[in-house]
């Protein structure tokens, strides 16, 4: 899985001065002032100020984590790679380890990693499945299936691509939501990665929201 950054709009000032416009003010020089403001609309949960600064970032990932990711709606907008378009051999997530299922639950999360005996026999039949798929699917286009039609053979673990453009106050919601210690292990990388190039862009306004209440 891969965040990139590629462009964004604002910095910690345009929340202070989106916050102030109320009052018909505007400052040119951040300060600690502003600080305390930011602090303030985020602990109150004054989320607004927040949705004017943009980010945008290009993410890879498999589709089981991408359709995780893209249960958050609000403040975003996305353009995804399409099988219907593109016919080239698709990428696929293998993970650096298999776990368990938890113990006493049916419900989400792992639990340890498999030993070796297992995790070596789950890799060489998951290996196989996709190669499998992969075949499949290159004999239904050569074959002359419509594209759209012959990925439907594809695994959730295809790889994915999108281009995402989105609002400070959607990725912080994002970002705690989805590195919650009961979120699933690939999703919490993920939003490790999109953290890491968030928070140097706007310091102080990640800070704030990360100990604040914004949801």
């Amino acid at each position: 899985m891969k965040a990139e950054y590629l462009a964004h709009m604002g910095d910690d000032s345009m929340v202070t001065n989106c916050a102030r416009v109320s009052f018909r003010k505007w400052k040119d020089k951040f300060d600690d002032s502003d600080v305390r403001l930011i602090h303030y609309l985020a602990k109150h949960d004054h989320w607004t100020p927040f949705s004017h600064p943009q980010i945008q970032l290009r993410i890879t990932a498999p589709i089981f984590v991408a359709r995780q990711w893209f249960r958050s709606t609000v403040g975003v907008a996305r353009n995804e790679v399409s099988r219907r378009y593109v016919s080239d051999d698709p990428e696929f997530f293998y993970p650096d380890e298999w776990r368990s299922r938890p113990d006493g639950s049916i419900k989400q999360g792992s639990g340890d990693p498999l030993d070796e005996a297992d995790d070596l026999f789950v890799r060489e039949t998951y290996d196989e499945v996709v190669a499998s798929m992969l075949d499949g699917y290159n004999a239904m286009l050569t074959m002359g299936v419509a594209p759209e039609q012959a990925r439907m053979i594809l695994p959730q673990s295809m790889e994915t691509q999108w281009i995402e453009t989105g609002s400070l106050a959607y990725f912080a919601r994002i970002c705690k939501q989805r590195l919650d210690p009961h979120a699933q292990q690939e999703i919490q990388d993920l939003a490790t990665q999109v953290a890491k190039i968030i928070q140097p862009l706007f310091p102080v306004s990640w800070l704030a929201l990360w100990n604040g209440e914004l949801r």
